[in-house]
């Protein structure tokens, strides 16, 4: 199992691509919004300071893109390649390759978050207490499970020319509905509506509460946990599924 993951995270390490879009595009866009909105007073939705709530949300956005975006198109490849097949002839049981293919997706959003939190405390002077950075980065690596489970079950689903398209809108749409490229308070009646059920709402509601000094609500962790329930059940259906299809 364990030099399986290694094989997962080197693969992906060795990928440009990863490099560029998970770890530059939520430090870049940090930079940019941080200068872009700069009003003093605090986010009227989360009570932080506007650097912080940035930061936060540039955070688990790139660790969500990270998690999901490094996982369904790879997979789908690895469909048309044959490599499921390759694998099914080891003792590697199903749920233990979901469960591999997880744990790399989320060791890939930690990198993300380290970032974007370094840019903001030197760009913008955030400061946080030591207790409040180490809790943020383990509550965002934890909270990066549904993310994980979703690309699994999108790269089982579909196939390769169709994985990328459905993974970026997967991850457009939870970012856009999740509050993080724009504050909840400024979108739609909709949206609101629905975005406390969302996995991405509730992730992004882990780091914001440490950043206020207090404990993420239990309904937050109820809402990840049922959502990492119930995609990581689909995804090892779905993975059991495509690696014996021809």
């Amino acid at each position: 199992m364990w030099g399986y993951l290694r094989l997962e995270l080197l693969t992906v390490l060795r990928d440009r691509h990863y490099l560029f879009f998970t770890l530059a595009v939520p430090v870049g866009f940090y930079l940019l919004w941080s200068s872009v909105f700069t009003a003093e007073r605090p986010d009227p939705t989360t009570g932080l300071a506007l650097p912080v709530d940035i930061m936060v949300s540039m955070a688990s956005y790139g660790a969500l893109g990270a998690t999901l975006m490094t996982t369904g198109v790879r997979l789908a490849a690895e469909r048309r390649s044959g490599w499921l097949r390759q694998l099914r002839v080891t003792p590697l049981r199903a749920r233990t390759v979901v469960a591999v293919k997880t744990l790399a997706a989320m060791s890939l959003g930690l990198p993300a978050v380290v970032l974007v939190g370094f840019a903001s405390v030197v760009y913008q002077g955030v400061r946080l207490s030591p207790g409040q950075w180490a809790a943020i980065v383990v509550l965002l690596w934890v909270g990066t499970l549904p993310f994980a489970a979703l690309g699994t079950l999108i790269g089982s689903l579909v196939g390769p020319d169709a994985a990328q398209p459905v993974t970026i809108g997967c991850y457009f749409a939870l970012a856009i509905g999740g509050g993080l490229w724009l504050p909840l308070s400024v979108l739609p009646e909709a949206i609101r509506d629905v975005a406390g059920w969302l996995p991405s709402t509730r992730f992004a509601e882990l780091g914001r509460a440490v950043a206020a000094g207090h404990a993420p609500s239990p309904a937050a962790g109820l809402v990840l946990a049922g959502w990492t329930l119930l995609l990581g059940a689909l995804a090892v259906a779905a993975y059991r599924r495509a690696s014996v299809a021809r």
